[in-house]
């Protein structure tokens, strides 16, 4: 489970002087089941938006996006999300923030303590989950955003960013980890960064965009057998087409 389809998505918005502004302009895409999925392109040409729009959070101006075969028309328990900030409850420890979700679903004590601890373990915290967090790391509070968005256990998991407040040996770090987690779960990952080097380590495609308004400029497909080395050629060159394709971009946009 976690097919995508995404149908000619547009997204306008309205400023405050009524001019109207378009984010993301006819966007289609379809994504198979546990498939992992990265979006780049250069800032502000709508990839956290068309994230949010699969996720419920937006309404898109016109087009349709389905979950396994369902339309999206607000937020869904098949669909969890993991933002850059992570977006913990302080006042509550580890076990309690990641029960929270199935807590919200009336699921009894018991049953989701038990859902807590086997995701606290999959993300390997097994040892902090009566600590608070602010007892942890940058890289620890996002295992735990992490473990609290698989408790729901979601068929289709969105990232916007998760990593991008990290040191880049703990991000370095967290990639890995993130593989790990994604190859035990069986869930489809689709995953916004603006490092092109952090989406050829991860995907199993790219998804390359246009400066507003977001379009989709190319479908890259990443062929490297994981684990991926990163001063391997192949990795390198991919990288490099890649950023060339969206250097490209740019330049067209201030021409």
């Amino acid at each position: 489970m976690g097919s995508v389809e995404i149908s000619d998505i547009t997204r306008e918005f309205t400023r405050d002087d009524g001019l109207t502004v378009m984010a993301i302009g006819g966007v289609s895409l379809s994504i198979a089941d546990d498939e992992f999925v990265s979006f780049v392109g250069p800032s502000g040409c709508g990839k956290t938006t068309l994230l949010r729009i699969i996720a419920g959070l937006d309404q898109a101006t016109s087009g349709t996006v389905l979950v396994d075969g369902n339309t999206i028309s607000g937020p869904s328990p098949k669909v969890g999300m993991v933002f850059q900030e992570y977006s913990l409850f302080p006042w509550r420890n580890i076990l309690d923030n990641v029960a929270f979700g199935p807590e919200m679903r009336g699921i009894s004590k018991e049953e989701r303590y038990a859902l807590a601890r086997r995701y606290i373990s999959l993300v390997g915290l097994d040892q902090f989950e009566k600590s608070y967090p602010y007892e942890l790391s940058g890289g620890m509070r996002q295992r735990v955003a992490i473990a609290r968005a698989l408790a729901n256990d979601p068929d289709l998991l969105l990232m916007d960013e998760p990593f991008g407040a990290l040191d880049a040996q703990t991000r370095n770090k967290m990639q890995s980890e993130l593989l790990e987690i994604w190859d035990r779960s069986k869930k489809t990952i689709l995953f916004v960064t603006h490092s092109v080097d952090e989406a050829v380590f991860l995907s199993d495609r790219i998804v390359v965009m246009s400066p507003r308004p977001g379009r989709i400029r190319a479908v890259v497909d990443v062929p490297i057998q994981r684990p991926r080395d990163r001063t391997a050629s192949e990795f390198g060159k991919l990288r490099r087409d890649v950023l060339g394709l969206i250097e490209e971009q740019s330049r067209q946009a201030n021409d």
